[in-house]
């Protein structure tokens, strides 16, 4: 499954609108196979916040684990938001390469 993050909002900020998002995927995240991926793609998203990453990213790693797989960003936003939220919860995400 990909979620492509910019249908979603090219601005991602608010803890609440991350919820939300979490939410109106999962009845498609629970049809997944049992060893399907769930690959994230950050293309055309502008901003990116810790609290909309931290309600949304943080539950998909803790539910699938090694199925949650990040496409690679330039998008410093990005990047640094990932990075606080490795260094607050004490995981590394996976990056595809």
């Amino acid at each position: 499954m990909r979620i492509e993050l910019k249908k979603i909002s090219p601005s991602l900020m608010s803890r609440q609108s991350g919820k939300e998002a979490l939410l109106a995927l999962r009845p498609q995240l629970n049809e997944l196979k049992s060893r399907e991926t769930i690959e994230v793609d950050f293309e055309g998203v502008t901003t990116f916040s810790p609290s909309w990453g931290d309600e949304f990213l943080t539950p998909l790693l803790e539910e699938y684990a090694d199925r949650l797989i990040l496409y690679p960003t330039d998008n410093f936003s990005v990047q640094d938001t990932l990075a606080l939220l490795e260094d607050m919860h004490g995981y590394t995400f996976k990056i595809d390469t």
